[in-house]
């Protein structure tokens, strides 16, 4: 079968928190034919693990790198790259998906109050503006 994984499937599989969902979680994602990551998704997970674990960033970005990699995986890679160029940068996974795919659907800047993002977009190269 295939399925898009909701983010408490992910948070259970990875986590490990809650046992009996835990193994119904892996054992759910390890069967299925494919599994759909939807950005959302990852962008969830990814302050799920930040907020509520507290999770380092590192450990995050190789979380979500194992699993995009699954063979049984489908995903936005570059969508997630760029997330995951931001998340590295010290900034949120979330925000390097939203200025990939702004720019993807033809947004000339990223516009944000968020003077971090905007910074480490325009440390890469990126085109962004903070709002004031």
């Amino acid at each position: 079968m295939k399925i898009t994984a909701d983010t408490n499937v992910l948070v259970r599989a990875i986590t490990g928190d809650d046992e009996r969902q835990s193994r119904i979680a892996q054992r759910e994602l390890a069967r299925a034919e494919m599994v759909a990551l939807a950005l959302s998704t990852l962008c969830e997970l990814s302050w799920v693990l930040s907020r509520g674990y507290k999770t380092p960033a590192g450990e995050i970005a190789e979380t979500i790198r194992r699993l995009i990699d699954g063979a049984n995986v489908a995903v936005n890679r570059p969508a997630v790259q760029a997330g995951l160029a931001l998340l590295e940068a010290g900034g949120d996974f979330a925000d390097g998906v939203i200025a990939f795919e702004g720019a993807w659907l033809g947004a000339e800047a990223f516009v944000s109050f968020d003077k971090q993002a905007v910074k480490l977009l325009k440390a890469r190269g990126e085109s962004a503006r903070l709002l004031s």
